[in-house]
């Protein structure tokens, strides 16, 4: 048989009849968590539902003491009419919630309920409280509050007893410790329902991030320029889920080909977004422009209106006549590319301030002549700047020297790859984008001037 937890007053020989209580001022009102560490209450609530008194409270809780069971079971069973085989069943009441209260994390009840740390009779109580007034308003008469580690999770609220007799010791004795082991199972379900928001909210970001690493692939070159006496290769590798590095190939009406390598400060979604803007202008610009320095003066114009505080673009822009082998090229402040000749590698410098610092900035343009043999590695610093455990820096220099040892294309890149990773160990966690680009004329080219 179903048993309604009710409440007793008075001493354990006493019985009374039970009593069934509308209930509409009664329940356990659940103060939720906040979604943060240090777990304050937020005054976010929800009714739990009620119990019902079995001295005709509305909404108390309570349960038969040790003693007095016996007593009460016969007393009950000599109350009760004897059960007919054609008696209709009678259906359970329905028990009304308790009041909604909306129990703001200043709110003075909080303290004052902490404090008490027991069953508190608010019909005479007084401070300035939106929740005390609204639980008044309700006709509730008692509150117990929920207390688990030091916080208040929730209340357990009490209407009048309809047979108009306050709350005995019993009663408060009964819901102190019943309130003792509602709390620590209250704060669980909060727990629980707060790791499962925090996964959902993870898988969502999760999905979020898939779907702008999709994107952003969508801005990387799709196939590499196919050009007769060249070879070219390139890898990206973000060291978030989205990046700021990027490359890119640019076709030029008179025939040449613009190589694009930058890079965005910071990493991850930020520096996405800042990346996608800059190769959108930079794809505007260099089929109208032509020229590398007024390519990138143009996109630093234009970054200085709305790029991020403290953020900033370097950016390699490199033109290239694939029949002659001359290059025209200007720097934004990027990593200096590196070059094998048959005289040793070569840097090729060029002076400019990194994209979206300052307006109205002017690009030194550089030529190179690119000879039979020749191989150069475009790079962003994720690479040279990386670190082994102890620190120390994978370095410019390493990077030189790689490029002089004799690979070119796919091999000159899973070299730097190889090295940086026997460098860095195993368990090392990538610091920033990697971007390598190499571009080598092939041995068997023959050196001719372009055609005016």
């Amino acid at each position: 048989m179903a048993q309604q937890v009710g409440s007793t007053s008075g001493t354990a020989s006493t019985s009374r009849e039970t009593e069934v209580t509308p209930g509409g001022a009664s329940g356990i009102t659940e103060v939720e968590r906040p979604e943060s560490a240090d777990l304050e209450p937020t005054g976010l609530t929800a009714d739990m539902g009620s119990l019902n008194s079995a001295d005709g409270a509305a909404g108390s809780g309570s349960a038969n003491s040790a003693d007095g069971k016996a007593g009460r079971v016969r007393n009950w069973l000599r109350r009760t009419p004897q059960a007919t085989t054609d008696a209709v069943p009678v259906a359970p009441s329905v028990i009304a919630a308790g009041p909604e209260l909306d129990l703001a994390s200043n709110d003075p009840l909080i303290a004052y309920l902490l404090g008490a740390a027991s069953a508190v009779d608010i019909t005479r109580l007084e401070m300035l409280s939106p929740a005390l007034d609204a639980l008044q308003a309700a006709g509730v008469v008692l509150v117990v509050p929920l207390i688990s580690s030091g916080s208040l999770v929730g209340l357990l609220s009490l209407g009048p007893r309809r047979s108009e007799r306050g709350y005995s010791t019993d009663d408060l004795r009964l819901l102190n410790s019943l309130a003792g082991y509602a709390a620590p199972a209250m704060r669980v379900g909060q727990l629980v329902r707060q790791q499962q928001a925090e996964a959902r909210q993870r898988e969502r970001i999760d999905q979020e991030l898939k779907i702008a690493q999709l994107i952003q692939q969508q801005f990387l070159p799709k196939s590499l320029p196919d050009l007769p006496s060249w070879h070219v290769a390139a890898f990206y590798r973000p060291a978030r889920t989205v990046g700021g590095d990027f490359y890119d190939f640019i076709p030029l009406p008179d025939g040449r080909i613009m190589f694009v390598v930058g890079d965005v400060t910071d990493k991850g979604v930020p520096a996405a977004l800042v990346m996608a803007s800059t190769h959108s202008l930079l794809r505007d610009a260099a089929p109208r422009l032509i020229s590398p320095g007024k390519v990138l003066g143009h996109v630093n114009d234009m970054l200085c209106v709305d790029i991020p505080a403290h953020m900033f673009v370097t950016c390699l822009a490199l033109v290239l006549d694939p029949v002659s082998g001359e290059v025209e090229f200007a720097n934004a402040g990027h990593d200096v590319p590196y070059v094998r000749t048959q005289a040793g590698v070569q840097e090729l410098r060029a002076r400019g301030m990194p994209l979206g610092l300052m307006p109205g900035m002017l690009y030194e343009e550089m030529q190179f002549q690119f000879e039979p043999g020749d191989c150069a590695l475009l790079h962003s610093d994720g690479l040279a700047e990386a670190h082994a455990p102890d620190r120390e820096m994978f370095g410019f220099p390493r990077v030189a020297e790689l490029v002089g040892k004799g690979p070119s294309g796919e091999a000159l890149i899973d070299l730097c790859l190889t090295e940086l990773g026997n460098f860095t160990g195993p368990d090392h966690e990538q610091e920033d984008d990697i971007t390598l680009v190499s571009l080598q004329r092939s041995p068997s080219a023959w050196h001719h001037g372009r055609e005016p």
